[in-house]
């Protein structure tokens, strides 16, 4: 064959197969060592363990983690989080073994003001700050203790008890009656918290204590005060059910569900189950207490009205700002909780009025507020969750779950009156679905808005430069 043949065969075959000692040598020279290497996995797990115990959704606690580590310059890093772990994994070129990191997440105490300065850590690491003031930071953060005392925290509950009264149109009496009913059971938990009690059995404490003191309300009639004779036991046992809700992890669980996160959604999911069921049964055993006592609380025939509109949106600005202290939220936090509880009550009120039902207006209203709150979040610096959480709160069903367990409670042999209960109770868990889903839609497509803000004002700030 002749040389020219030849070369057009060896261009020919080029084009089809790569020659192997073609092939450029895209082998990475190792420049971080195995120590160096370590530290920045220590730090990066360090700042998601602390995340995930604050209240921060697994998949921001990966997406956290694997940022901190690209800013170092480890790319890629494999993480696993679950309910109660985080494992964190690197493999350096060269090396013959991958650098793993596990740290175990020991409970979970929601503090939004702690949160909030680790996110603007995470944004200086993304910037350029060196390594060691980094780890010191991080040190520093997550030595700070709980912004307020627990006086503060008990009084911040029973004022959210306060708020509820307010949306349902309770006089100053049954005011003054569900804050002293709700002080008396979050301290009850407090003290039980304390001891070391598990958290379970402080729900059944808290069940219990809220609804004798309800439930003997209704003696204050025999005082001769005007407003005790419009006294209604269930408003007020129905405000202290959303206080012991008002922790309970429904949209975290149904996010972390929608990412993937199986574990720690079903971690959350069956720790909101225990801790509903707690609260179930110190109702139903204080509802049997005061019923030995011949105090017994007849169960309603229709929900509880809400009162005039504008009483409403000051009940869920009051809820909002004390679920904001009540996870240690900063002033900053606490302002855009109580604006973005407005706007997600307005969602909730337009939707009723155009003929929804409570669980879909409730879902348009979480829909709202959570989208709302994401950009807003964004522009204005403070944790997505910390106001997302403070404004679907006002939602949530605390009236429906007493009327079903009171109408249980009380059916005896009446099936009737049994099964409102149980269709009750059902309406209040379709509520709660609904709050779930609408307030992690509003999440998803808020993210692409959020993202869109952020390229806009990169480049504004480029174009200024």
């Amino acid at each position: 064959m002749s040389p020219t043949p030849r070369r057009l065969l060896s261009s020919l075959r080029r084009l089809v197969h790569t020659e192997d000692s073609g092939s450029p040598d895209t082998h990475l020279l190792p420049v971080i060592d195995e120590a160096f290497s370590a530290r920045i996995l220590d730090l990066a797990i360090r700042i998601g363990e602390t995340m995930l115990v604050v209240g921060a959704p697994a998949s921001e606690v990966t997406l956290t983690i694997v940022r901190v580590c690209g800013a170092y310059g480890l790319d890629p890093v494999h993480v696993d989080v679950t309910y109660n772990s985080i494992t964190i994994a690197h493999s350096r070129p060269g090396a013959s073994h991958p650098t793993t990191l596990l740290r175990v997440v020991r409970g979970s105490v929601p503090d939004h003001a702690k949160l909030q300065r680790l996110q603007a850590l995470v944004a200086e690491i993304a910037g350029g700050l060196a390594l060691d003031d980094a780890i010191a930071r991080c040190r520093a953060i997550r030595r700070l203790p709980f912004r307020y005392r627990p006086a503060i925290v008990i009084a911040a509950q029973a004022g959210l008890a306060v708020g509820v009264a307010i949306m349902f149109g309770a006089n100053w009496l049954a005011l003054v009656l569900s804050f002293i009913a709700a002080g008396l059971a979050a301290t009850t938990q407090h003290v039980l918290a304390r001891a070391r009690v598990p958290y379970f059995f402080a729900q059944i404490a808290g069940g219990f204590v809220l609804t004798v003191v309800a439930a003997l309300s209704p003696l204050l009639r025999y005082t001769g005060i005007e407003a005790a004779a419009a006294i209604r036991p269930s408003v007020i046992v129905a405000s202290g059910i959303v206080l012991m809700l008002a922790g309970l992890t429904v949209v975290g669980a149904a996010q972390d569900a929608i990412d993937g996160f199986a574990l720690t959604a079903t971690g959350r999911i069956l720790e909101l189950t225990t801790q509903t069921l707690g609260v179930v049964l110190g109702i139903l055993a204080g509802l049997e207490t005061v019923r030995v006592l011949g105090m017994g609380m007849s169960p309603p025939s229709n929900a509880l009205p809400l009162g005039p509109v504008s009483v409403q949106f000051i009940g869920a600005a009051v809820i909002a700002i004390a679920v904001a202290v009540i996870n240690g939220a900063g002033a900053r936090i606490i302002v855009v909780s109580a604006a973005l509880s407005l706007v997600a009550w307005a969602g909730y009120v337009g939707a009723s009025s155009l003929g929804f039902e409570v669980a879909a207006a409730s879902g348009v209203g979480a829909f709202i507020g959570s989208f709302a709150g994401i950009v807003v979040a964004y522009r204005l610096h403070v944790p997505s969750v910390a106001i997302t959480t403070a404004a679907i709160l006002p939602m949530v069903p605390g009236a429906a779950v007493f009327r079903g367990l009171l109408g249980i409670v009380e059916s005896g042999d009446d099936p009737a009156v049994l099964m409102t209960g149980v269709t009750t109770l059902t309406g209040a868990a379709t509520i709660g679905i609904a709050l779930a889903v609408g307030a992690s839609l509003g999440i998803y497509l808020g993210q692409p808005v959020r993202a869109t803000l952020s390229s806009v004002v990169r480049g504004r700030s480029r174009v200024r430069r």
